[in-house]
């Protein structure tokens, strides 16, 4: 009798939570550093472990600076080491223990010096992440020609300018009116919970001191938010470059004016192009068949790794503002879509949720919706019963501009920072919170981490203390795999919605279950 697997979404969903176990069981050791130092004889590794206290002591002209961390200060410790080390400053690390005796005397146990690194301990878990990396680079591979082939034959296949127009419209109208109305979500329950007001001073000091060198790193960067050279740089100089470096603003500019040329060329000749490109859509997507084989695999070590290395504890110093960005998400994905899709569409809530529930979980551990994007597509021509023409269109588009979860937690993160500091935002700057994290959010790479970029950009419009960003790093990474799961629920409802109103989509998707 021949053994049959679960469906590939069961598998992924049993992946995902061995993933999380998996890394809770081997979760690095928030009681152990590894510090790496160079000797005569090359490099050595000397492991700390369950200190009482250790001291950072850094040279100067006249003395000695010391910086001292207790028990339960290792993010505190490698922060502080690798900021030294960057501006290459050389310092000594110093490990005390105390006595068992009844005065407690502290001895040193360990000194060291000609430090190349201190770190946290490598588990299994997180030695597997390059599992899941790989497995990220491969539908990354896939996505960049697969929103070219995709946006050319979606829109050559438009027929004429009158539609292309018209479901352009549609398309671009439902992104920037759902985008705003996330934020909207996000701003009020932020108002309401009041997430910052909660955090005490100790927190937040100690949130500033362990993530300033990345906030830095962020403030650093070219972030400045101009209109009109925003529209400059969605033309491309040069298309190749723009799809080697995966500007995807520009590679949907340059794919979206081919496909509409293609309709005004002779027929004959247009065929060629479009016909080279549907081959090249078709490979790609058949691609993701192959690639999906190792999908559980992936999302295995992806959230292995993130669980290991950050563990749930971080969420505990966060837990409101961590609550209020879990809580807006599930009513933009559960609420707001759903609402447009009873308004819009004839297809079934419990139909549409379970239909896109593979490229929500793959979307969930890579957090990237440019990497979800052959997947996103998949589901809804398979699951959803949306036409090819819809889906080449309408989601290539829709993973470039649509940033749902993105722009609502960039609401909330400088609601929450701005109450941290004690600064109360007025109407007019919330609203200007609104108007920039909506066209921000259209700017947004689809990649994991960028969003951090964009809230720098809001922050200073409204004039919180840009530093505030490192209050939210230690869960950024957690929430963002939710936001990209909220990203890609907006692009499958989009698409549902265009499809059913050009009468695009399959009416048996209305009344049939669908796989996953």
């Amino acid at each position: 009798m021949k053994l049959k697997l679960p469906a590939l979404h069961t598998q992924i969903l049993v992946a995902l939570v061995l993933g999380a176990v998996f890394g809770a069981f081997l979760n690095v050791d928030p009681d152990f550093v590894v510090v790496e130092r160079r000797t005569d004889a090359g490099e050595e590794k000397i492991e700390i472990a369950d200190w009482e206290e250790i001291l950072i002591v850094v040279p100067t002209e006249t003395a000695a600076d010391t910086i001292r961390f207790g028990a339960d200060d290792q993010l505190q410790l490698v922060a502080a080491a690798r900021k030294l080390r960057k501006a290459k400053q050389p310092f000594t690390l110093v490990a005390f223990d105390f006595l068992k005796n009844d005065e407690a005397e502290k001895t040193p146990r360990t000194e060291i010096d000609n430090i190349i690194k201190v770190r946290k301990e490598r588990t299994l878990a997180t030695s597997i992440k390059w599992i899941g990396d790989i497995f990220i680079n491969l539908l990354n591979m896939i996505a960049i020609p697969l929103v070219l082939a995709s946006l050319i034959v979606g829109a050559a296949s438009l027929g004429d300018i009158r539609k292309f127009a018209r479901i352009g419209g549609k398309t671009v109208s439902y992104y920037v009116f759902t985008t705003a109305v996330a934020v909207t979500i996000g701003l009020t329950l932020a108002n309401l919970v009041e997430p910052g007001k909660r955090m005490n001073e100790e927190t937040r000091d100690k949130l500033m001191s362990v993530y300033s060198e990345d906030s830095q790193d962020k403030l650093e960067a070219e972030v400045e938010f101009d209109v009109g050279k925003e529209l400059i740089r969605i033309v491309p100089k040069n298309p190749l470059r723009a799809l080697a470096e995966g500007e995807m603003l520009q590679i949907v500019f340059f794919a979206v004016v081919v496909g509409m040329v293609l309709t005004m060329i002779r027929k004959e000749k247009a065929a060629h192009v479009v016909g080279f490109f549907d081959g090249l859509s078709e490979a790609m997507i058949k691609t993701v068949d192959i690639v999906m084989y190792i999908a559980p695999l992936g999302v295995f070590a992806l959230i292995a790794a993130t669980v290991s290395e950050f563990g749930f504890s971080i969420l505990e110093t966060l837990i409101w503002y961590s609550a209020v960005v879990v809580l807006g998400l599930a009513l933009q994905a559960f609420g707001t879509y759903s609402v447009m899709l009873k308004l819009f569409s004839k297809i079934k809530l419990s139909k549409f949720f379970r239909g896109i529930r593979k490229a929500q979980t793959i979307g969930f551990s890579t957090s990237s919706s440019a990497a979800t994007l052959p997947v996103t597509m998949e589901a809804c021509q398979e699951n959803l019963g949306v036409s090819r023409s819809i889906t080449s269109f309408v989601l290539p588009l829709g993973a470039t501009i649509n940033m749902d979860g993105t722009a609502m937690y960039q609401g909330i993160a400088t609601v929450f920072i701005a109450q941290v500091f004690g600064m109360d935002l007025s109407i007019g700057q919330q609203l200007t919170v609104v108007m920039m994290a909506t066209f921000a959010s259209i700017g947004t790479a689809p990649v994991p981490g960028v969003g951090l970029i964009m809230l720098i950009v809001i922050l200073r419009s409204v004039g919180v203390p840009q530093e505030g960003v490192a209050l939210v790093l230690g869960v950024d990474r957690i929430l963002d795999m939710l936001r990209t799961v909220t990203n890609v629920t907006g692009d499958a409802a989009a698409t549902t919605i265009v499809a059913s109103t050009e009468k695009e989509l399959d009416e048996r998707a209305t009344t049939e279950g669908s796989g996953g």
